[in-house]
């Protein structure tokens, strides 16, 4: 059966989501920096292996400190990226290629040389002065209470100018927006407006869990878990993370986002699994999709996968989407985790439960950490909290498309070193119908071909000897998903005549299967199909 047909559901429900960090996707000008341009260039493959959507990390005007997420102008495309018109011409050849564009909006904070900033720390009695989070010092002088940055170190910093304290969740040249003031929300909901109009498809919410902090600034008490964490978490973030008032945030960018029909909000949660329901809103809708990192987070064997993913399910609210997201630039990356062989059956199981997969840049090829040495390093995490093997680096470093010094990716020098020129590329995956590359594909045409795959209600089946099985139901119709988590064979059974869709092996042809029982290789995910009852 084939997806589509008098299917009037979100588009986002049956798409694949692709992340792009553009400085690190394709280069056009020989900067060592990816571009718009370099983008537009790689349309094509994007459309060969099946993408519905690409989420960009910001391209805004930004000193580029960490990632773009400290912006300078949110309606100015960086200089290193292209200009609006070049923006313009790379939404247009997307839409024409059938892939949505989805931007990073980063409503919590913006860079220090970013003109609202510029004019709220000039004076106490400037128009904007109560655009950011401003405080007295405490009786000593010192920071107004114990609150952490990200980066290490308190997260109040001293202006002279004003003779307070300015907050910052994040690097101190990124100072917090005050999201109690009206201003700021109709200035947020501006950009949000500009960007639409111009035809983006949605917005990916970055920080979307901490928008409002504690209004009586009250200090945060000690983390009883902080052993062996990083020194920013050795406080447990009650009064600056995921305040209750911060939903209604969210419920603000909700409203902007629904004046245009078709529209997608995803964002950025923190937070247990049973937190996720908050996020999706059910009197007032906030998130169309949480993103949901579960996967990555769970430890990679069949028995805590099966309690992560039914927990997942659990906390879903009435009617909400599930989402299932492998990657991302602040992740390491899963095939370091799990392996090649394991990475085949992640990506089956990222295809065929019942929700929108997202995947990161290189996901599709297995691509593991790279290799960073420390003069190279460019994350400000690693440079202010060394020592943890928290540097983000590794996933952030340029996309190989072959297996040149460069990868295909620039003529100059990357931005950040790239893997040895023997690893996994884009090229070499293309030209082997049993890669990686191939199996996302397949996997990718498998889902948009079959309705139970997209719609179908999720049923969990038993998960034991290391093999984690489901079943996808849909009219009618059953697909069975056994996917064998160890590296030996396991024999797995159920009822019913199926016949084999797809194994991660690539190595057979669709057949019937001779009884209801399948020798598993290690290593092996399968679809079976059952015929109808």
């Amino acid at each position: 059966m084939t997806a589509g047909s008098n299917d009037k559901s979100p588009w986002w429900q049956s798409a694949v989501i692709y992340e792009v960090a553009l400085i690190s996707f394709q280069d056009s000008d020989g900067d060592g920096k990816g571009d718009l341009a370099g983008l537009i260039s790689r349309i094509g493959y994007l459309k060969w292996l099946g993408i519905d959507a690409v989420w960009l990390t910001p391209i805004y005007k930004s000193p580029f400190r960490d990632l773009g997420y400290d912006i300078s102008d949110y309606c100015a495309i960086d200089p290193a990226f292209g200009n609006l018109g070049t923006f313009d011409a790379l939404l247009t050849a997307l839409h024409e290629a059938g892939i949505r564009l989805v931007l990073d909006l980063v409503p919590n904070h913006t860079a220090d040389d970013h003109e609202w900033f510029v004019e709220s720390r000039s004076s106490r009695n400037s128009a904007k002065a109560d655009w950011y989070i401003w405080a007295e010092a405490a009786e000593n002088g010192g920071p107004p209470n114990n609150w952490l940055s990200r980066f290490g170190g308190s997260a109040w910093e001293w202006c002279e100018a004003r003779r307070q304290y300015y907050y910052h969740s994040f690097l101190v040249e990124q100072p917090d927006l005050n999201w109690r003031n009206a201003e700021v929300r109709a200035a947020l909901a501006d950009v949000m407006r500009f960007w639409l109009d111009r035809g983006v498809d949605g917005f990916r919410v970055d920080a979307s869990a901490v928008l409002i902090k504690d209004a009586h600034l009250r200090d945060n008490p000690p983390n009883p878990e902080a052993a062996g964490k990083p020194p920013p978490q050795r406080h447990t973030p009650v009064f600056t993370d995921d305040r209750p008032e911060t939903m209604h945030c969210i419920e603000f960018i909700r409203g902007v986002i629904d004046e245009y029909p078709g529209r997608l909000l995803c964002g950025e949660v923190q937070g247990k699994t049973d937190r996720i329901g908050h996020f999706y809103g059910t009197e007032r809708p906030r998130l169309h999709l949480p993103l949901n990192f579960a996967l990555l987070d769970t430890p990679w064997d069949a028995l805590p996968l099966q309690a992560t993913i039914d927990a997942y399910f659990n906390a879903l609210p009435e009617d909400a989407w599930p989402v299932w997201v492998i990657g991302g630039h602040d992740k390491p990356r899963v095939a370091s985790k799990i392996g090649e062989a394991q990475m085949r059956v992640l990506a089956m199981l990222l295809m065929t439960l019942k929700g929108t997969p997202f995947l990161y840049m290189g996901d599709e090829i297995g691509r593991k950490r790279v290799s960073i040495a420390p003069d190279r390093v460019r994350d400000p995490f690693e440079k202010l909290v060394p020592g943890f093997g928290l540097c983000r680096d590794p996933e952030r470093a340029p996309m190989r498309w072959d297996a040149s010094a460069n990868g295909g990716f620039t003529n100059g020098r990357p931005w950040l070193p790239l893997d040895p020129e023997d690893s996994a590329n884009v090229s070499g995956q293309q030209g082997d119908e049993r890669s990686m590359l191939a199996l996302f594909r397949a996997l990718m045409a498998a889902r948009r071909e079959n309705a139970c795959l997209l719609r179908g209600r999720y049923e969990p089946l038993r998960s034991q000897s290391d093999v984690l099985a489901f079943r996808r139901v849909a009219d009618g119709q059953e697909i069975l998903v056994a996917l064998n988590i160890a590296a030996e064979p396991r024999k797995w059974h159920w009822q019913g005549s199926g016949h084999l869709l797809l194994s991660t092996y690539l190595d057979q042809a669709s057949r019937s299967l001779p009884d209801a029982s399948i020798q598993l290789r290690g290593n092996e995910g399968v679809i079976i199909t059952l015929a109808p009852r």
